[in-house]
């Protein structure tokens, strides 16, 4: 009896296929599937590309030069692209919901998929169907005399030197199956493209919430550890100064010209180059910039980005003629640097204009083509005072105050080399860099092996038939280069025929 009442309550139960979820549960099951979907992925790859083309077509706010392409826009146009962050997209808060709604995309992607992948591996599938088998591309089939052990280890050997080398034998329904597999890790090369891109993703976060980005514009002798970057907001641009955390000191700037005579221009020079040194509490370091060879210290990277277009002089080449007769002596002094003539007389080279006048300089004034240049030097006597001398170049040669003697010479311009009042390089703290390079490098070699290489399977069945014959049933399948797989299979397939058969038209 008590049995029989325990099938009765067991049979009132409603079965578990028919117990039918709740609302909630089939709502977050819909959810998650819509965000696991390939379909989604792919949207939100194209909107995270058209937020980069934009990154790409309009400039950001931390390239130089961002002031004049600012002030060329129409109003309407800094208004939109202000309003929805254009200027700085990398940074706005929907690039940011992009990347973290792709990468949670990616994620449950993969966690959905990945249990069926794994069962390639956990639990291959040694036999198939028949029929299915007979549907491949390129499969085979005999009858002939024997029994599956007569067959059974050369096949197992043929199929390995064919390049599968994992081979499983198993018996199932009378049937004997020979499985042989290679390149089952390509199953999950979709896994590890992902990880490649979710480590870019991670990369470009850490790069957009930690990294710091500033112009640090210097002559040589002078010293800071402040950045400036600009900022947009809607009609305003403003700067905003930031901290290094070591103090920079320019040394020298030089700039390699195509043509000596020519200007400071962009269309006149080869490369640009600064030296400074960098102090922190572990002491002085030395560093140098150029066009295509930046600087990194600190995690911090200096890339050279602007001059400033006044014309300066590296070092200048002078005559000295003493006013009461005599040969000229030459001199050759560098930037705030100084000589001494054969009498004692020092001279110190204080300043040099692009464009001399009477009165102070233009600060604003775009010298880089030197029309009148001049040096400015601090003259001192043996025992006398510091006196003011100019040396005019062949411009201003033959006017009154060339002519004039200070301190007992008068003084000519006979040569200098061409360099800008200032170097404006770009400092970056770029966190995320080594990591992006790592998921790009990642990508790459994943991309490469998973189309490149395939999961090859391959099964030969042996099944007794009539008056002491077998059936021989051979076929195969491959996830992607079904052109290189039936190469191999068709080589498979004519050395079994070439090994076993002297008469070809059994197969």
């Amino acid at each position: 009896m008590g049995e029989i009442s325990t099938l009765g309550s067991e049979a009132n139960l409603p079965r578990p296929e028919t117990v039918k979820p709740g609302w909630g549960v089939t709502a977050l099951a819909a959810s998650m599937r819509w965000l696991s979907s390939v379909r989604l992925g792919v949207f939100l790859l194209c909107l995270l590309g058209a937020a980069c083309m934009i990154g790409m077509l309009i400039m950001q706010q931390n390239v130089d030069g961002f002031e004049n392409y600012y002030a060329a826009l129409t109003p309407a146009q800094r208004l939109v692209y202000g309003r929805l962050g254009f200027f700085n997209i990398y940074h706005v808060w929907y690039f940011n919901a992009l990347l973290a709604l792709l990468s949670l995309n990616i994620i449950l992607a993969s966690v959905d998929r990945f249990p069926k992948a794994w069962r390639y591996f956990s639990k291959p599938q040694h036999t198939v169907p028949l029929h299915w088998l007979r549907s491949q591309s390129g499969a085979f089939e005999f009858k002939t005399a024997g029994a599956p052990n007569d067959f059974k280890a050369e096949a197992e050997q043929l199929l390995k030197e064919s390049g599968w080398k994992k081979v499983k034998t198993t018996e199932k329904g009378g049937r004997t199956y020979v499985f042989a597999e290679s390149g089952t890790w390509n199953r999950l090369g979709a896994y590890a493209v992902h990880v490649g891109l979710l480590t870019i993703f991670l990369g470009g976060f850490l790069t957009a919430q930690l990294g710091t980005t500033g112009n640090l514009p210097l002559a040589p002798g002078e010293s800071s550890d402040l950045i400036q970057e600009n900022v947009v907001e809607l009609d305003q641009v403003h700067q905003v100064t930031k901290r290094l955390p070591f103090e920079v000191t320019f040394t020298d700037i030089e700039q390699k010209l195509i043509r000596k005579d020519g200007s400071l221009g962009v269309g006149n020079t080869i490369d640009w180059i600064t030296h400074f040194r960098i102090s922190d509490e572990t002491g002085q370091h030395d560093g140098m910039v150029q066009m295509n060879r930046p600087f990194d210290y600190r995690g911090y990277r200096f890339f050279q980005a602007s001059y400033i277009p006044t014309g300066r002089a590296r070092h200048v080449t002078i005559d000295l003629t003493p006013a009461g007769g005599g040969d000229p002596q030459r001199l050759t002094i560098k930037r705030d640097g100084a000589a001494v003539l054969d009498d004692g007389t020092r001279v110190r080279f204080s300043e040099f204009r692009g464009n001399f006048r009477i009165g102070p300089e233009d600060p604003n004034e775009d010298t880089s083509d030197y029309p009148n240049p001049a040096a400015i030097l601090q003259v001192t006597p043996p025992g006398g005072t510091v006196e003011t001398a100019y040396a005019f170049g062949p411009q201003m040669a033959n006017i009154p105050a060339a002519k004039k003697p200070t301190a007992g010479y008068t003084y000519s311009l006979v040569d200098f080399e061409k360099v800008a009042d200032r170097h404006i390089l770009s400092v970056q703290r770029d966190p995320g860099a080594t990591v992006v390079y790592v998921g790009f490098a990642l990508l790459c070699l994943t991309l490469l092996a998973v189309f490149l290489f395939s999961h090859q399977r391959v099964w030969v069945v042996f099944e007794a038939g009539q008056n002491g014959r077998i059936n021989v049933i051979s076929g195969g399948h491959t996830n992607r280069n079904p052109n290189a797989f039936e190469e191999r299979f068709n080589s498979f397939r004519d050395k079994w025929k070439e090994k076993f058969f002297a008469d070809k038209e059994n197969l």
